[in-house]
């Protein structure tokens, strides 16, 4: 553990009272003992809920163990991969607690992959066992003899919600709304027929240390290749023990009483998900509300209504979009006591409406996969900055890099590096790619996060955008956060991605994409906007309105894409 005092790090002096300042990385021997420790404590509380069916953490407990047991007989070991390719559904952390029970490292695989994308990923993990989704079964089916799976267990979306709601959600998903294209795979087999092989079967607890790998966790490939970031048992449990400290202190202090809710929206096989709601979940004893499609606004908005919620993990689109829908005031948000924004850059617009309708403060929080992935995160005792991402988690220290490999001043713009016991092992069969991103000094190992920040006199950073992502005008360098921001506020806009493009005068020049909100939205009224906010080169001198931006499945926008179509017509 690090040795850390207010005189040596700024930012200690605004920890909410009741923080420490460092976790114990070794809390818990490894997420075994997390998750046998969560179902201990609580097995009578519900666990998740989804489509109407809730599971307490005793039944969690064992659905999960008997699927650690079929994993174990069909000759799966401690070490070997397994894939988890499917949305938000009851089956999820059943297949995640029970592989971590088996002893298997899990990758997690968006189910909205491509057929090439699948192959990477299965490829470069080496899984041997996958957990798909019926609905992505006939992608899998085509790169499957390319990849050296040798089990898989296919699941059908209704398949924990009990007789016989699972025959009807299953029907209408295949015959109905036709989701679920054919496929033919000779030795798969059903989620169901693998719980009940486990049932008859005896589970054997694995020894599992805290330096054993748990996630080989993909980046989003949002700045390059996707590699993929080996997180150890510790590197977790360390993750966990900050996010409780951070957030628990808030709970504490505020009038709830008995279990939490929290809203599963975002996909549990992302990293933030994957954290907050299902480890610091278990941790708790919390309710998870799974959101199978939060796309779908107005059945998100009619499910939020069945609950009332304490913590409410998100991102800026998501919590935009639900601003938008004009039932959403109806909530009752009584209950709502912490809601954390990550995964992007939080907009001040959004910021604010948020805190107007539900009453609570809306704070950013800052991570990556690498990172497990919580680095820093604004206070939630009222005392945030708006347009920062925080203050760095207790045990976890953050510095600024200069071009030049030396530490900046306060105030300086850099990279922002980090140090803690979140930090990843490295890239799988990746040494190239992690000597790139982790190196060591006489104070100890750090991470290059690609990110350019500025730490504040207080100890407040901010950030000013990814390297990759800056547009240089005329030698002047224009950062897509602050203009998007700025174009966020401009009466009639709903969403905003800025790009640079190639220009023959000032080498790249500022282009926004807009989706209205007003259609009475203009080009002009834009550049009038910007040009009273903006200094003249940050303006963006080209606008084009589209019906919808490019995004991830979690959500966020994917500046690249819009990127490379500016490329390509240049070509």
């Amino acid at each position: 553990m690090m040795s850390i005092s207010k005189d040596t790090y700024p930012w200690l002096k605004h920890y909410p009272e009741g923080i420490p300042y460092e976790i114990d990385p070794d809390a818990y021997t490894s997420l075994l003992d997390l998750i046998e420790t969560g179902f201990e404590k609580y097995p009578d509380n519900a666990a998740y809920t989804n489509m109407g069916k809730q599971i307490t953490f005793k039944k969690l407990s064992q659905l999960s163990g008997d699927f650690a047991a079929y994993l174990q007989s069909v000759g799966l070991k401690k070490g070997d991969r397994i894939a988890i390719q499917m949305p938000n559904v009851l089956q999820y952390p059943v297949v995640m607690f029970g592989a971590l029970r088996a002893g298997l490292i899990i990758v997690n695989t968006n189910p909205l992959y491509t057929c090439r994308e699948m192959q990477h990923q299965f490829n470069d993990s080496g899984a041997k066992a996958i957990v798909i989704m019926a609905n992505f079964a006939a992608n899998l089916e085509k790169i499957l003899d390319s990849t050296v799976i040798e089990h898989v267990i296919v699941t059908e979306i209704g398949d924990l919600l009990g007789f016989p709601k699972k025959l009807i959600v299953n029907s209408v998903v295949k015959y109905v709304k036709k989701m679920v294209p054919a496929y033919h795979i000779s030795k798969s087999v059903s989620f169901n027929n693998a719980l009940e092989t486990g049932a008859g079967v005896t589970y054997k607890r694995p020894n599992i240390s805290g330096i054993d790998v748990a996630f080989i966790q993909y980046t989003g490939g949002t700045t390059g290749v996707s590699k993929g970031a080996m997180l150890s048992h510790r590197n977790l449990v360390a993750n966990v023990e900050g996010v409780n400290e951070w957030l628990m202190s808030k709970m504490r202090n505020s009038d709830h009483s008995g279990s939490l809710t929290m809203v599963g929206a975002l996909p549990l096989y992302h990293v933030f998900a994957m954290t907050i709601n299902a480890l610091c979940g278990i941790k708790w004893g919390a309710l998870n509300i799974l959101v199978t499609n939060p796309r779908d606004i107005p059945a998100f908005v009619k499910e939020l209504k069945k609950y009332k919620i304490n913590i409410f993990p998100g991102l800026n689109t998501l919590f935009n979009g639900l601003l938008n829908n004009p039932d959403f005031k109806d909530i009752d948000f009584s209950g709502l006591k912490i809601t954390i924004a990550g995964g992007m850059a939080l907009q001040k617009v959004v910021a604010k409406r948020w805190e107007e309708v539900t009453g609570c403060v809306l704070v950013e929080g800052y991570g990556l996969s690498e990172t497990s992935p919580v680095l820093s995160v604004n206070p939630l005792d009222g005392k945030h900055h708006l347009g920062t991402i925080g203050l760095p988690f207790p045990s976890t220290e953050l510095r600024i890099l200069r071009d030049d490999d030396t530490w900046a001043e306060l105030g300086e713009k850099g990279e922002i590096c980090a140090k803690g016991p979140q930090i990843m092992l490295g890239y799988y069969n990746r040494p190239d790619e992690t000597v790139k991103v982790i190196f060591e000094d006489e104070n100890g190992r750090w991470f290059r996060t690609g990110d350019i920040g500025i730490e504040d006199p207080d100890g407040f950073f901010r950030i000013v955008d990814r390297k990759k992502d800056m547009i240089l005008v005329s030698g002047f360098n224009v950062y897509p956060n602050e203009i998007e921001d700025v174009v966020a506020q401009c009466p009639g806009v709903l969403e905003v991605a800025c790009v640079g493009i190639p220009d023959e005068k000032t080498g790249e020049l500022v282009k926004v994409f807009i989706v209205k909100k007003d259609p009475e939205l203009t080009e002009e009224k834009v550049k009038a906007f910007c040009k009273e906010n903006l200094t003249a080169y940050k303006c963006p001198k080209k606008i084009e309105f589209r019906a919808e931006l490019p995004k991830t499945n979690v959500g966020k926008i994917l500046r690249r894409a819009l990127r490379e179509e500016e490329l390509a017509k240049t070509k």
